[in-house]
């Protein structure tokens, strides 16, 4: 039987040590042979990230020593930071950014040499020649003593055995996924060019021993956003676009042009904050496996050589990563009643399942029973702007308490970074720790989001600090109006993009009771001005050119705005951000100093963009907790002994 109690008050076994315990986060899933590897992050090991082999009837078995960590800072992001090849991995390490081969039985040995200074040259998104062996692969150089974004270099390189490179593409500004033909004999890749985001306008070329022929996009006047290039084993190179809204699948032969191969309301692709995604692959009978991005949810469909397609009866909503070889399929799935998972399916000659999906690692087995387990409502609202938009809502759910009598529960609005992303139905611990406490939640696929098709994405266009924060705000409004949340306690909390829309929405509509900024933009100014070349022209689409648009820069920077920021606000941000760099969280919170407005600020030693040690999320978790607790009146569960938050500023009579 339930107890009445207030919300944010109920006790709860989703804690933040459960939220970390022996948690990591999945990043890529190969197949080699009949083997299938994955890599885990590892909050507890650092956040270091380690590759891992299962052969089949043997047991996962770690491929890297103890503090080798296989992670890329191509592009700040990353991604890509591993391949695999008859045994063989090569690998991007973290603490020097050269690449290093593990044979098979063998200890790591680095195949590039030293960068002038530390981490200067950097690796990502490799591919083997099945040829020659040769890597083709991409690299970032960042040269001694440089200006910033406006002198690295971004080429692809082919590797030999010796680890000397040739170049063989230089001269756009970006370049991504080289992928060898099956015979070795062609090499495809993607570039774009600044102002654009790989997502707005890209190009694919392929090169041949007849030149360089461009497959893709380059068309000034109809922009297209391609990824995944991919190669078939009969040599044709597949590719997602979105030239018709949707990312659709396309084929290209070098007789036949191109030709759409799958188009449905939904998108295949998606966008490339990171190197290496994958989400579609070939089964050896020539038909494809892929994911299909609709309304917030992931499908997995089979397209047959004959066109026909299929949804397979596989449960999942969210597809990470996906590969597949023969007959076997291998991604990294997960639902709302399951965190990712690398899962692994056959498929027989007609299409069809053969035997269950079996489970090969799901990183920890959280003992939650599905009675606390809140499941997204996939919601359609008026945006800022009155057009649809769109969110998924996590009511409050414990089955040990309910609300008092007549109290709405306090709403959690959630921002997705980007802006270019998107929410997901993924069971999320994190998400659990606040809808168990009786909160509810809504994780806002704003105007800009993904997987609703271009036109949707495009939306944002100029209009970054506005739209996105009309519809934090207009979801606020609608769920209020439908009484299923208490309009008058409202927060916002968002990360990195999502937390400069957190701090604009403080600073520009009277909604928000309080709000929790982790590593926001405070000054868009200064973020075109300072930060890394792969976003370093990015706010061109979403405010305006700069520096011809300074204006608009300053109109939209939350700093700008501080005499109409009223609302209690907690900033917690990593020391070694490159990408919102700590000076952004401190203005902010200075600024907030002086106008003795309730401030809170927590700075991480040795985090980059985005937490990954383990004692750093806990932390965060449980200061955002105490601080909401504070200024929202409610008291917490004594027997999780939650650190109390020290907030400058907080009247005693606050809450």
């Amino acid at each position: 039987m339930s107890t009445s109690r207030p919300c944010g008050s109920w006790p709860t076994p989703v804690t933040a040590d459960l939220v970390v315990q022996q948690s990591g986060r999945l990043g890529a899933v190969a197949l080699d042979g009949d083997a299938v590897l994955w890599s885990e992050q590892r909050p507890h090991e650092g956040g270091r990230t380690q590759i891992v082999r299962l052969e089949p009837g043997g047991t996962p078995t770690d491929l890297l020593p103890e503090g080798a960590n296989a992670r890329t800072q191509v592009h700040e992001y990353g991604g890509g930071a591993w391949w695999v090849r008859a045994g063989t991995l090569w690998y991007a390490e973290w603490s020097d950014q050269r690449l290093r081969r593990v044979d098979p039985g063998a200890s790591p040995v680095s195949i590039t040499p030293p960068a002038p200074e530390g981490g200067s040259v950097r690796w990502a998104d490799g591919d083997v020649d099945p040829r020659s062996g040769r890597v083709a692969v991409v690299r970032e150089t960042h040269p001694p003593g440089s200006r910033g974004a406006v002198d690295v270099v971004n080429e692809i390189v082919v590797l030999d055995s010796t680890g000397v490179a040739d170049v063989v593409v230089s001269g756009p500004d970006f370049v991504s996924d080289p992928r060898w033909s099956p015979d070795g004999s062609a090499l495809a890749w993607l570039e774009w060019d600044h102002p654009n985001m790989p997502w707005d306008d890209t190009r694919l070329r392929v090169r041949d021993s007849s030149g360089v022929i461009r497959v893709a996009g380059g068309d000034a006047d109809a922009p297209e956003g391609i990824c995944q290039p991919s190669w078939a084993a009969d040599g044709s190179l597949w590719f997602c676009s979105d030239r018709d809204d949707w990312w659709s699948l396309y084929r290209w032969t070098p007789d036949g042009g191109v030709d759409r191969m799958f188009h449905a309301p939904g998108d295949v692709g998606a966008p490339h904050w990171v190197f290496g995604p994958r989400r579609y692959a070939f089964l050896a009978d020539g038909s494809v496996v892929l994911a299909v991005s609709h309304r917030g949810r992931d499908s997995l469909v089979l397209l047959d050589t004959d066109g026909s397609t299929r949804t397979l009866a596989v449960d999942v909503t969210s597809v990470d990563d996906l590969a597949a070889a023969g007959s076997t399929v291998v991604l990294i799935g997960s639902s709302p009643q399951q965190e990712p998972a690398v899962l692994r399916f056959e498929l027989d000659e007609r299409g069809e399942l053969v035997g269950p999906v079996q489970t090969l690692s799901a990183v920890r087995d959280v003992d939650l029973g599905p009675e606390w387990i809140s499941e997204p409502e996939h919601i359609e609202f008026p945006g800022g702007d009155g057009r649809p938009t769109y969110a998924h809502f996590y009511p409050p759910r414990n089955p040990e308490s309910r609300p008092l009598d007549g109290e709405l529960p306090p709403l959690i609005v959630m921002i997705h970074g980007g802006p270019t992303g998107n929410a997901t139905s993924t069971l999320s611990l994190a998400r659990q720790f606040w809808t168990t406490r009786g909160f509810a939640v809504v994780d806002v696929d704003y105007s800009g989001s993904t997987g609703y098709g271009r036109a949707y994405r495009d939306r944002l266009q100029g209009q970054w600090g506005v739209l996105d924060v009309g519809d934090c705000v207009a979801v606020v409004r609608w769920l209020g109006e439908q009484g299923r949340i208490d309009p008058a306690r409202a927060v916002i909390r968002g990360g990195s993009a999502g937390g400069f829309t957190v701090l604009m929405a403080l600073a520009t509509s009277d909604v928000f009771a309080a709000g929790a900024d982790y590593f926001g933009v405070a000054d868009a100014e200064a973020l075109a001005q300072e930060t890394h070349k792969f976003e370093s022209r990015y706010l061109d689409g979403l405010i305006a050119p700069y520096p011809e648009g300074r204006e608009t820069y300053v109109e939209r920077s939350p700093l700008t705005h501080l005499d109409s920021l009223t609302s209690p606000l907690v900033v917690l941000q990593g020391s070694e951000d490159a990408v919102v760099p700590p000076a952004q969280s401190e203005a902010i919170v200075e600024a907030l100093r002086r106008k003795g407005l309730p401030v809170a600020y927590r700075l991480y030693d040795g985090e980059q963009h985005g937490f990954r040690q383990a004692e750093n999320i806990k932390d965060s978790l449980e200061a955002e907790l105490s601080f909401y607790a504070q200024v929202l009146g409610f008291a917490l569960p004594a027997d999780e002994r939650i650190p109390v938050l020290e907030i400058e500023n907080l009247r005693p009579d606050a809450g």
